[in-house]
């Protein structure tokens, strides 16, 4: 019997591989960022995109505020032009990350979306920091 999920027959093994291989190009996940952060990793950097206010109010420790619509020529000159962004907003429901790598993207900087946002973070359980500075990961509350 036809159903929503055979309708569409899924894709060759060869498509599946490029689609799943290329998205790690372009992605990331809270498990993976904090893992990185909690070994000390230099070698991105995090930017929450979302307001100033919700940063303040809470955000991952290590992340740097910066709202997608601040980002321009200008603001990312404080960074090489090599330097990987990973970029996060409020989680699956917000574009605000996809608009910041697009941002992003459109100036030739590398960039990856970290999936799930804040709410993604939240649900594995990871602390979070709060006010003005980023924090590190193990001394947020």
């Amino acid at each position: 019997m036809p159903n929503q999920v055979t309708a569409v027959p899924a894709a060759s093994s060869q498509e599946a591989v490029a689609y799943f291989a290329s998205s790690f190009s372009l992605e990331t996940d809270c498990w993976d960022v904090h893992d990185a952060l909690s070994r000390g990793a230099t070698d991105f950097v995090l930017l929450d995109v979302r307001s100033p206010d919700l940063y303040r109010a809470g955000h991952v420790p290590g992340a740097l505020s910066l709202s997608h619509g601040k980002i321009t020529e200008r603001s990312m000159q404080a960074w090489s032009d090599d330097t990987l962004f990973v970029v996060y907003c409020a989680g699956p429901h917000c574009n605000g990350a996809k608009r910041a790598a697009l941002r992003l993207a459109r100036l030739g900087r590398p960039v990856k979306e970290m999936t799930g946002g804040i709410t993604g973070w939240a649900d594995e359980g990871f602390s979070f920091a709060a006010g003005e500075e980023p924090g590190r990961v193990g001394d947020a509350s």
